[in-house]
């Protein structure tokens, strides 16, 4: 099929998407993972033949991890489309609504966006994840994943289509969109016929597809993650929130990337912390200032401090000041996930003041920023724009509002 033909069912789709009752959607998305969990023989042979393809070419073991699919994270797919249908449906919730002086009603209520296209690197897993998101929320979904992923993915949304059809749903609703740029290209100018764009990727592909969109762009971003320790840390729970943000899971954008230090402490924490990295495989490239704490310090070189590395390596830093950390963290950040460890509240509340980030921690690590860790369930992806959602989007980020005006004969003076 086309993508014009594609786009054009969609579009069909959405309209019928768009009237189903809380029940239809939520028997659909347990259909769905129904027919996913039988696929798994089926989804781990093609994506084994995904993996050994990225390993000839060359890929870095980081953008492996996110291909690979194992049972448990299939069986987590498979229970993030059932999470989905135990969430609240946010379509038809009345934002605000209010009575005019002449007895005219307005209601603000949230509707779907209608047909949501994704373009999206690796993990085949958002594959399943963004079309029950699109579904719970009345969306047909376009899905554009890449070509190391597309064994995978193909499997996957047969699945899909599977269960929907198994319970008198559209296949519509959720489409694979094949072919080479060309057809990124026609998603991408697909205006009229797709209602808003999500890329969910490295900050190449994120540029590219908003450069060159005509299509409405909720733009997520990369992850330069910050974790500051200051003067009044706790050195145990500062150690521990490090490791847990850098080593728990490091080739996503929610992991810790820099590590910045209160000069006041790092006397007691570096050492710990360094040793702690060093047991847990981590590489750290630092300032002078930290190199002086461990032999096996790297030089931080040019840039490292913009790094969004996804491997077991950390950019370091001590700083003289709060002022100083957040002076690094405006300069350097990419605005998704900022964390201060402190004992101070004066500080915490100064760092979430001012620190200009989709998600602001304290005392707990970025590892939190997550749909399913804030129980949206699974997310689209994590904006780090401010317009239309900001932070991990779920259901009513993918959602829109109209306005709902009601009378009973009145007219405008």
């Amino acid at each position: 099929m086309d993508f014009q033909t594609q786009a054009v069912a969609a579009r069909r789709a959405a309209i019928e998407l768009a009237t189903l009752s809380r029940a239809a959607k939520d028997k659909a998305l347990h259909s769905m993972a129904d027919a996913l969990a039988a696929a798994e023989p089926r989804l781990l042979e093609a994506n084994a033949v995904d993996v050994e393809a990225a390993r000839a070419a060359g890929t870095p073991e980081s953008i492996v991890d996110r291909l690979t699919l194992t049972p448990a994270r299939i069986a987590g797919m498979v229970q993030g489309l059932r999470d989905l249908a135990a969430l609240p449906d946010p379509v038809g919730d009345v934002v605000r609504g209010w009575k005019l002086p002449n007895g005219v009603s307005v209601r603000q209520v949230r509707v779907p966006f209608g047909v949501i296209g994704i373009i999206y690197e690796a993990r085949p897993n958002v594959t399943a994840d963004a079309a029950g998101i699109c579904l719970k929320s009345g969306n047909a979904s376009l899905l554009r994943g890449s070509s190391s992923a597309l064994n995978s993915n193909r499997v996957t949304v047969q699945a899909l289509r599977e269960g929907l059809e198994a319970v008198g749903v559209t296949p519509d609703a959720v489409n694979l969109v094949e072919g080479g740029r060309d057809v990124t290209g026609e998603l991408m100018r697909a205006r009229g016929l797709v209602d808003v764009l999500i890329p969910r990727g490295g900050a190449g592909l994120i540029q590219a597809v908003v450069d060159g969109s005509t299509v409405p762009v909720i733009e997520t971003g990369t992850g330069n993650c910050h974790v500051y320790v200051d003067a009044s840390a706790d050195v145990e729970q500062a150690v521990a929130i490090l490791l847990n943000a850098k080593t728990q899971r490091p080739s996503v954008c929610n992991a810790a990337e820099t590590l910045l230090v209160h000069r006041d402490i790092a006397d007691q924490f570096l050492p710990a912390a360094l040793a702690a990295l060093r047991d847990n495989g981590v590489t750290v490239h630092g300032d002078p200032a930290t190199a002086a704490y461990a032999d096996d310090v790297v030089p931080a070189g040019p840039g490292e401090y913009d790094a969004e590395y996804l491997t077991l390596d950390l950019a370091a830093k001590v700083v003289d000041s709060i002022d100083d950390a957040l002076e690094h963290i405006r300069e350097h950040t990419t605005g998704h996930s900022e964390t201060i460890v402190t004992g101070s509240r004066k500080a915490s509340e100064r760092f979430v003041a001012e620190v200009d980030a989709a998600a602001v921690l304290v005392n707990a690590s970025s590892r939190f920023v997550d749909g399913g860790e804030f129980g949206f369930g699974a997310e689209i992806g994590i904006s780090t724009q401010k317009l239309h959602a900001r932070g991990p989007m779920g259901l009513t980020e993918m959602t829109s509002s109209k306005y709902v005006v009601e009378g009973e004969g009145q007219v405008r003076a």
